[in-house]
């Protein structure tokens, strides 16, 4: 339990603040989306006597709360250990985990491990296998239950995935750049829903 606390506070560290590769083609059945300049971007880093990777893909509503993070974590050094999680907001139906389904064909469902005020967390061991089905894949839909045991699908591409996994981690200036992308996203989002709501409230006055 103490290995899996310190792998996960790892990957905190490593997407700083959710990171900048927010997005890539996803569809939502609800919430505003707000999509980053790319999709699966990878980073590394070093911790103690251990090589972390990340290999993540991110989707954002445009209020900056995370609708579906992946990230495929892997620890080489003192520690080895290979981790596929996905984090879903919170007020999710416990018992049914996270089910993941890609080209309709594989399927699989995910325990979740952690809960947090702001989202939900679940986790398998990540395997060769779990990662020739991705690479092979297209798309996949990742399916939460909220607390009215209503699901919500989340469709997110694979394009660019095996790219992501196997190629060069990003530079720090490529993260930056990602991240700026981001929030000036998020800034013009916002931006736009603020505006329809002083039209509608304008509106409504008349």
């Amino acid at each position: 339990m103490r290995v899996i606390n310190k792998v996960t506070s790892i990957m905190g560290a490593l997407t700083i603040v959710s990171a900048a590769g927010f997005g890539a083609s996803t569809t939502v059945a609800s919430a505003q989306q707000a999509q980053g300049p790319a999709g699966w971007f990878k980073v590394c880093s070093k911790q103690d006597a251990n090589n972390i990777c990340n290999t993540q893909v991110k989707n954002v509503a445009s209020t900056g709360q995370i609708i579906t993070a992946i990230s495929l974590i892997e620890v080489k050094g003192k520690v080895n250990r290979s981790l596929f999680q996905i984090t879903v907001p919170s007020g999710r139906f416990i018992p049914a985990g996270i089910k993941l389904i890609v080209d309709d064909k594989k399927s699989a469902t995910l325990p979740y491990v952690y809960c947090f005020p702001q989202s939900c967390m679940a986790e398998v061991p990540l395997d060769k296998k779990l990662v020739a089905i991705l690479k092979a894949g297209g798309s996949m839909v990742v399916t939460s239950t909220n607390f009215q045991n209503k699901a919500n699908p989340v469709k997110v591409t694979l394009n660019g995935f095996t790219a992501a996994f196997d190629g060069p981690a990003l530079k720090r200036d490529e993260l930056e750049t990602r991240q700026k992308a981001l929030q000036s996203g998020l800034q013009k989002k916002a931006d736009e829903a603020r505006k329809k709501l002083q039209e509608a409230q304008n509106a409504a006055k008349k």
